[in-house]
């Protein structure tokens, strides 16, 4: 659903294209400015003409150093010295750690306990105190201003403060200076901090481009909020970065004027979409960070032919997340097959399996013999096999020479459901 064009006349907001453009040299003496590079197999993948900001080129690994950076740099002597505190799923956690630290101030994160291990590690490497607490965003907020009041630290929110946002729509300056002109940017949605700054910078700067804000399915605050649809919320997603249920008081009338769209992905989509930034360009990216590209290839006919900007907003993720999703795309293009046969127990079968396998060029990953199932027979046996293939004409060329082999043959999906 496209949200209202803004008016002619600029908007009263509580961020201006002024403040971004003050921000801007606070956070270019401390972060890196990091690359728009053209993706051409993204662009044969979706359709589109597509430009990757890499911002999991960051020294955390993500876009929400320039806000934060604006934030820190901007507390008073005796701010800095009573120290800071912060909520978040990881990356907010981790470049405040990181950045107070450079700076000399204390700092104290609250994260919520689903947060990924290798998250909470790396925050704790950077010296700050983590807390532990809830299983939302929310939560860790509240517990967040109950630390803050009792030890009189400085509260630095991940989204909704003026600095914050105004740090992050830095990016958006180098993108249009740095890339051809745009038809559109998507941006990943969780609070709405990033796509609030950029939305600012590229309505002043660049106005014909057109920012889509992107939000995973399972958490649509912002969409429900702008379009007046409650939705539920809740569930594990892979872009915990953007799993948020609350919508910002400052971002919010930001996004209503001049953001252009709100799209929701759903779980698979950034599967692929991780899967592909790897795959493709060779790149790490988390599944907020992959968010944009998940929107791409869930409508490739929107954005066909259009100059599309991609922001790759992080690359903190869980290598046996990672793992996990490598393979089931793999499963998903028929690149990895698992076969369930029913066959006689007797010596050789396994080998003239085997032998057939060989000869179709299939590489058997995986075997398991079981002979106590009731509902094999007596003198029978069942045997799992997963095997490696080529694609799904290989695989459909193996399921038929297995039955033409007379053996009794079920196709597996992924999780062993029958296909």
């Amino acid at each position: 659903m496209t949200l209202p064009a803004a008016n002619a006349r600029e908007p009263a907001l509580p961020v201006t294209l002024a403040d971004v453009e003050a921000a801007r040299p606070i956070v270019a003496a401390a972060v890196v400015r990091t690359p728009i590079l053209h993706a051409p197999r993204l662009s044969q993948l979706t359709g589109a003409d597509v430009y990757v900001k890499y911002e999991n080129f960051q020294v955390t690994a993500s876009f929400k150093e320039r806000g934060a950076v604006a934030k820190l740099a901007r507390l008073s002597g005796e701010e800095g010295k009573r120290g800071v505190i912060a909520m978040s799923a990881g990356n907010h956690a981790q470049v405040v750690a990181y950045h107070g630290t450079r700076l000399g101030i204390a700092t104290t994160i609250v994260m919520p306990e689903t947060t990924p291990q290798v998250k909470v590690l790396a925050t704790e490497a950077y010296g700050a105190r983590v807390v532990l607490h809830g299983e939302s965003v929310g939560d860790a907020e509240h517990k967040a201003l109950e630390i803050a009041a009792a030890e009189g630290l400085i509260f630095v929110h991940p989204y909704d403060d003026p600095d914050v946002i105004a740090g992050q729509g830095s990016l958006a300056l180098e993108m249009i200076e740095d890339a051809p002109p745009l038809d559109c940017v998507l941006v990943p949605v969780g609070g709405g901090g990033l796509i609030s700054g950029m939305a600012i910078a590229m309505h002043g700067r660049a106005p014909r481009t057109k920012v889509i804000g992107v939000e995973a399915a399972l958490y649509p605050a912002m969409w429900s909020e702008l379009n007046g649809i409650p939705r539920e919320s809740g569930g594990p997603t892979l872009a915990e970065g953007i799993a948020v249920r609350n919508v910002g008081r400052l971002t919010t009338p930001i996004i209503r004027a001049l953001v252009t769209d709100m799209v929701l992905v759903e779980e698979p989509a950034l599967e692929r979409a991780v899967n592909a930034l790897l795959t493709l360009q060779k790149t790490l990216a988390e599944g907020a960070g992959a968010a944009g590209l998940a929107a791409l290839l869930s409508d490739p006919e929107r954005f066909r032919g259009q100059k599309v900007g991609l922001v790759l907003s992080g690359g903190s993720i869980d290598p046996r997340v990672l793992a996990a999703i490598l393979m089931r795309e793999l499963e998903r293009d028929s690149r990895i097959v698992s076969f369930r046969l029913t066959i006689l127990d007797r010596p050789g079968m396994l080998g003239r399996i085997s032998t057939l396998l060989g000869k179709l060029g299939a590489n058997i990953l995986e075997v398991h013999h079981r002979r106590t199932f009731l509902d094999v027979p007596a003198k029978g046996t069942r045997l799992d096999l997963t095997v490696e293939t080529r694609d799904q004409y290989h695989a459909d060329a193996i399921h038929r020479a297995l039955q033409d082999e007379g053996l009794q043959v079920q196709r597996l999906g992924a999780g062993g459901a029958e296909w």
